[in-house]
């Protein structure tokens, strides 16, 4: 374990043996960290934050404070990050609100400088968050989703896995999976192709994504038409399954088309 000596850490934390701390760092008592993961200087980690292995964390970061919330009225409530993370400068993270509340963050992900994640928020695995991505309460994103820099996005909003929102964004609605957006407010702009091959999606099954996407966002028709639509009309696959059952359980509705 390499400690700096000028930081200060509860005696009451967890720490793997081989867990790094920087200069001027805070870990407070309920804190645990997984091997491999090495803190900064000036980071602040508190809370019930519970930390995985080989994870970096930049300096200035603020990881498990208090959820800026005003119902919160002092719950015990959780932080829960994986394994492989990137945390860069100054980010901040909050734990959920209400007793046993929890935000949870998966594994590989980037998050830029500056970004914030609230309270009860949910990160899947092989995201990607500019600098300045601002998570609102209760947002979920899915795996391998990026987000670009300055984006807003709003409480309760859902972003679907390989899924890009272009920079400056501001997000009101659900993203669904597999598209590429952009807007004030973001909209619809077609699929996230390189994503898709990245993941190594077959062609004919890109194809089946695209022939959806066009009943969905380009018809005219309503979700549950369009949906009836692609149901009758179009190859069934995995990927086209995970749309449809996206759209259908959105609950604050659906960027729109931009055409």
């Amino acid at each position: 374990m390499s400690i700096h000596p000028t930081a200060i850490i509860s005696s009451k934390a967890k720490l793997a043996e081989s867990v790094s701390v920087g200069p001027y760092s805070v870990i407070g008592d309920q804190v645990v960290i997984g091997p491999q993961t090495k803190v900064g200087s000036h980071c602040v980690i508190e809370g019930n934050t519970a930390i995985g292995k080989n994870c970096e964390i930049f300096t200035g970061a603020v990881i498990g404070s208090r959820p800026q919330d005003l119902k919160f009225k002092g719950e015990k409530v959780f932080l829960e990050i994986g394994d492989n993370n990137i945390i860069r400068e100054y980010c901040t993270l909050n734990p959920g609100t209400g007793e046993g509340a929890k935000t949870t963050i998966g594994d590989n992900n980037l998050l830029m400088a500056y970004s914030h994640i609230a309270h009860d928020c949910s990160l899947g695995s092989g995201c990607v968050l500019a600098n300045n991505s601002t998570l609102a309460g209760h947002v979920s994103i899915e795996d391998k989703a990026v987000v670009g820099g300055l984006v807003a996005i709003h409480q309760f909003v859902r972003i679907g896995m390989l899924s890009i929102i272009g920079g400056c964004s501001k997000v009101v609605q659900d993203i669904p999976p597999f598209s590429t957006c952009d807007g004030h407010p973001a909209r619809v702009y077609g699929l996230n192709l390189i994503g898709l091959k990245r993941k190594g999606i077959s062609h004919e099954a890109i194809k089946k994504i695209d022939q959806a996407f066009k009943l969905i966002f380009n018809s005219g028709l309503t979700a549950k038409h369009a949906l009836e639509r692609v149901e009758k009309e179009i190859e069934i696959t995995e990927e086209v399954t995970y749309l449809i059952d996206f759209v259908r359980s959105s609950e604050r509705g659906l960027a729109r088309s931009c055409k």
